[in-house]
């Protein structure tokens, strides 16, 4: 199955800065992204591990309809380093009304360690282009559970802040944990 090479509702197909881009969400990957789903569920709201079965039925009933759509509920890219998938992610739960969305990635397992800020910097400059410029969002936001105390200086550095704390909002692993809620206002809008 091939995917189409642009979402309906965006001016521009691919966001690039150096050798890494986003690029509307490939099937190709789908295989990738359910591997670093299935070994990163501790911080993902995922219940259950993947299966390629279901990821295919997800791909083509839930995904590939959101290139068509005029408002889609989400818009998912794949985060390449040249030509090759290192990760996934895109504007989630997408307000079209209060104009917000939730900023959601993951990358490849192994680049965790080391790339972690790197690699999170890299997507939020990008997908900030994609919300801000190209769509005119007010307002995008990071919800995370609060088990990668790493995560909110990655996404400081990118100028987000914290906004909420839900505290003991989530059960993981037979313990309550909060949920951390970091946002960044459009600022490109005030710049015109």
């Amino acid at each position: 199955m091939i995917f189409p090479l642009k979402y309906k509702i965006l001016n521009q197909s691919l966001v690039e800065t150096g050798s890494y881009k986003i690029s509307p969400l490939r099937y190709q990957d789908r295989y990738k992204i359910m591997k670093w789903r299935n070994e990163q569920m501790y911080h993902l709201r995922q219940n259950e591990l993947l299966t390629k079965s279901n990821q295919d039925k997800y791909f083509k009933e839930i995904v590939l309809k959101t290139f068509d759509q005029d408002n889609p509920d989400q818009i998912l890219f794949s985060y390449l380093e040249q030509d090759n998938c290192i990760g996934y992610g895109g504007l989630v739960h997408i307000n079209w009304t209060d104009k917000n969305a939730e900023i959601s990635f993951i990358m490849e397992t192994k680049l965790e360690n080391d790339f972690f800020s790197f690699h999170w910097n890299c997507f939020l400059k990008m997908i900030q282009r994609v919300a801000f410029q190209d769509l005119q969002l007010h307002k995008v936001f990071i919800y995370a559970f609060d088990v990668r105390p790493h995560l909110y200086d990655a996404i400081k550095t990118s100028g987000f802040y914290k906004e909420a704390v839900l505290k003991e909002h989530c059960l993981f692993n037979e313990k309550f944990i909060d949920v951390v809620i970091s946002s960044k206002i459009n600022n490109y809008a005030s710049k015109k």
